[in-house]
């Protein structure tokens, strides 16, 4: 009836991802949210009854979205862009992420969406040796011209940025994490690069920064609920220590050929599937990228997992490679002590048992 409130509907891309799954929940639990419906091939997993999913590929060129259907009665307050989440390949993700991204602003356009909020990732600011320590949301995106998952990112900003400048009353918040992990979803880019840290680094191990999932789906809800406007970093405070993060990573041997060769044999094992860093990537393991967070903190945004807990929680690290060098010296004392006990009490009853032997047999 025309008395009744319009019901609030935010519409995510990408969202059966790891982040996606995330997010779809967050705003599932927000009061002022009265729908979530996700467009993706696979629904999120997320069982709460707000949660409407329509099984679209968005990679397709024939598939049309319509945004005041999807509302159902409603409007849709904004919608959440996941763009390579929804575009879901390896190969070629920066065409695909555009295209995919092209057919939402459509949608979003059609359907009078004012509000967008889309993931974006700090890799648009390039692994440069001049970079700024820590880059600032101020700095010019410089992506590595090889690496086409930080190329695309940086397309698909344009794009938002030139659809909100086509309206006055439109606003978009980008989002820029560094390396995301966490223990159910860490993706191939992510644990590529965390694969690759403290290992592949010259003479000096860079430091890096790592954000847990959950931290990120937090950012996108606040982006929503505060309808932010504007570019925004996503990271912990500080960052982990290139000595610190070579511990973290296993301590394994460092590659020293040459650059060229390095990135040659890099790119050879990519083309035939048999390596998983794609080309462009090797810079953002041997030169820091690090960001500041201060303008999403001051929006309200505090991250909850610190860098060393996110990259443990996203990969193979055993849980004595995140001790300290003096509790691991601690702890070898106390074993090397306890092994000690040991034998002397091993030797005590063999000679006791030796004794009894040898005064049976008198």
């Amino acid at each position: 009836m025309d008395g009744e409130p319009r019901r609030s509907v935010v519409v995510v891309t990408g969202a059966s991802g790891a982040i996606g799954r995330r997010v779809v929940a967050l705003l599932a639990e927000a009061p002022d949210v009265d729908a979530v419906v996700t467009l993706d091939r696979r629904p999120a997993a997320v069982g709460h009854p707000k949660v409407e999913h329509r099984p679209v590929d968005l990679r397709r060129p024939d598939v049309a979205v319509e945004m005041t259907e999807l509302a159902g009665g409603g409007s849709v307050e904004a919608v959440v862009h996941l763009p390579f989440a929804a575009s879901a390949i390896r190969r070629r993700p920066g065409t695909l992420a555009t295209e995919v991204t092209r057919r939402v602003l459509d949608a979003a356009s059609a359907g009078d969406v004012r509000h967008l909020i889309v993931l974006s990732t700090a890799t648009v600011y390039g692994a440069w040796p001049n970079n700024p320590v820590p880059i600032t949301e101020d700095a010019p995106l410089r992506p590595v011209p090889d690496f086409a998952y930080a190329v695309g990112h940086a397309e698909v900003e344009q794009l938002v940025v030139d659809w909100a400048d086509a309206r006055r009353d439109r606003t978009v918040a980008v989002l820029r994490p560094v390396t995301g992990l966490a223990e159910d979803g860490s993706s191939w880019l992510a644990r590529a690069l965390a694969g690759g840290a403290g290992v592949l680094a010259p003479e000096e191990d860079p430091p890096a920064q790592f954000v847990h999932l959950d931290d990120i789906a937090s950012a996108i809800e606040l982006a929503r609920r505060r309808h932010l406007d504007g570019t925004y970093n996503v990271s912990p405070d500080g960052w982990i220590a290139g000595p610190r993060l070579r511990a973290l990573a296993g301590s394994k041997p460092r590659v020293r050929p040459p650059a060229w060769f390095t990135h040659w044999i890099a790119n050879l094992r990519w083309r035939f599937q048999r390596g998983p860093i794609p080309p462009g990537l090797l810079p953002y393991m041997t030169t820091s990228w690090l960001v500041a967070n201060d303008r999403l903190k001051a929006e309200g945004w505090q991250p909850r997992i610190t860098n060393e807990q996110a990259f443990v929680a996203g990969t193979d690290t055993r849980w004595w490679q995140i001790l300290t060098p003096k509790r691991r010296q601690e702890l070898a004392l106390g074993l090397a002590g306890v092994l000690a006990a040991g034998l002397v009490t091993g030797a005590v009853f063999a000679i006791r048992a030796a004794v009894r032997r040898r005064r049976a047999m008198l």
